[in-house]
């Protein structure tokens, strides 16, 4: 693979896990850990979903972790298989083992936004602070397939698959403004696409958390956008009413992507929470 592989996204570091899955990863940074949990569609990676916050934060005094999720980026795609929530997490939990990281600061967009909440949950100890952007996994599966964002990717990446043009259109559904979605952004996604099997979509199964929200013990800082087309944003009430020491931060004309639409703002806020 190593000889073929693009340019973009960036490759960095492989951690082995069990089962023979291979996680990709970037760090940067010395300090207090701070892991970015990306979310999921065709092409997404670690890279694409935080290159505007990672190394902002690490250059602040952290060591900022951006792993590929199995089945995404530069990590181990295996098929026939269910991506659940409970492999999402357990192949966290193994890679922050390898990384001797024992308690850290986790922040999740989308699928991410479910792993880091259920990592919290299940593992209270080792969670310190929680950042969601537009999170996952606190809907029913129906509710998010009548999404208009989820219906059209889940429907096309199954079916004729994406090329470019195509794939340029979905990423547009991601953000309000069609700007967010540029070239460099089009060629990370569509390289890791090219590696990316139906199943981790077609089988992706994201249990709804709602009822355990109130395990969550650690301060919680949340954006979302109000028009996120795949995350309803009333969501962030749920999380509001059944965390105790939680905040939300609501943006007008703001898609999916809270973290690259609002990028500045999003890392101010962001090292503001790191530092109380």
């Amino acid at each position: 693979m190593s000889h073929h592989r693009p340019p973009t996204p960036p490759y960095g570091h492989i951690a082995k896990l069990a089962h023979g899955y291979e996680m990709h990863y970037l760090e940067e940074g010395r300090g207090a850990p701070v892991v970015f949990v990306h979310g999921s569609g065709p092409g997404v990676n670690g890279y694409s979903n935080f290159a505007p916050n990672y190394r902002v934060i690490a250059a602040a005094g952290y060591r900022s972790v951006v792993p590929d999720m199995i089945g995404f980026g530069w990590s181990s795609k295996p098929t026939g298989i269910d991506y659940t929530l409970e492999l999402f997490e357990s192949t966290l939990r193994e890679f922050l083992d390898q990384k001797e990281i024992r308690r850290c600061v986790l922040i999740g967009n989308s699928l991410g936004g479910a792993i880091s909440m259920k990592f919290a949950i299940d593992h209270p100890e080792r969670v310190e602070k929680l950042v969601l952007m537009g999170p996952g996994g606190i809907e029913s599966r129906e509710t998010y397939f009548k999404m208009p964002g989820i219906q059209k990717m889940v429907s096309q990446f199954v079916g004729t698959g994406f090329d470019k043009a195509g794939l340029r259109k979905m990423l547009e559904l991601l953000s309000y403004d069609p700007k967010f979605v540029t070239d460099e952004l089009l060629e990370e996604r569509f390289n890791v696409l090219q590696t990316q099997p139906k199943d981790v979509l077609s089988r992706m199964l994201i249990t709804d958390l709602s009822p355990e929200l109130w395990k969550i013990k650690c301060p919680v800082l949340g954006f979302w956008g109000v028009e996120d087309q795949f995350c309803p944003s009333s969501g962030h009430e749920k999380i509001l009413k059944a965390v105790p020491d939680s905040r939300f931060i609501l943006y007008a004309r703001v898609g999916h992507w809270a973290m690259i639409e609002r990028a500045e703002e999003f890392n101010r806020y962001v090292l503001e929470f790191l530092k109380t």
